[in-house]
């Protein structure tokens, strides 16, 4: 368990913000939030400890990060276009990944994962830049975030 100073307690997905999902995606959706909420490191710049609620959304084609907890509230609007094309990316080596799971060969399988992992951390890599600055994250919770954020994209 991380320090549970640094930590989100509570994530939520806002609704409206919401893509329609397939099951493969609400599954993995809901993998995320779990995985995310029982390990992760989440340090907002300025905040003395946590733990803190996430509230995801978009605003105006811009991804919302509301963050609360004791004796902190704030709200970080950042654009999308850094994470368009990799998050497109990913969209489309999953749905072959899902296809593949159902119709393929184990070899076929492996490597649109390996692919599909790399997709993933390049795009974790990219929400923890973006959040340089505003928030401290690890790459296992950088990774988390970014699949919820994959989850809000195309509705935005």
């Amino acid at each position: 368990m991380s320090d549970l100073r640094h930590r989100l307690l509570s994530v939520e997905l806002d609704d409206d913000s919401l893509a329609p999902a397939s099951r493969d995606q609400e599954q993995e959706r809901q993998i995320a939030i779990f995985d995310l909420l029982e390990d992760n490191h989440f340090a907002p710049e300025g905040a003395a400890a946590g733990p803190y609620g996430l509230r995801l959304s978009l605003i105006d084609g811009r991804l919302a990060f509301d963050i609360s907890g004791p004796d902190y509230q704030r709200r970080h609007l950042l654009s999308l276009s850094p994470l368009r094309s990799v998050v497109k990316d990913y969209h489309m080596i999953c749905e072959s990944y899902f296809d593949a799971i159902r119709h393929a060969t184990p070899q076929k399988i492996e490597t649109l994962d390996m692919g599909r992992r790399a997709i993933h951390d390049e795009g974790s890599r990219t929400v923890q830049r973006r959040l340089a600055g505003k928030v401290e994250t690890d790459m296992d919770t950088a990774r988390r975030l970014f699949t919820l954020i994959c989850a809000l994209h195309w509705r935005g």
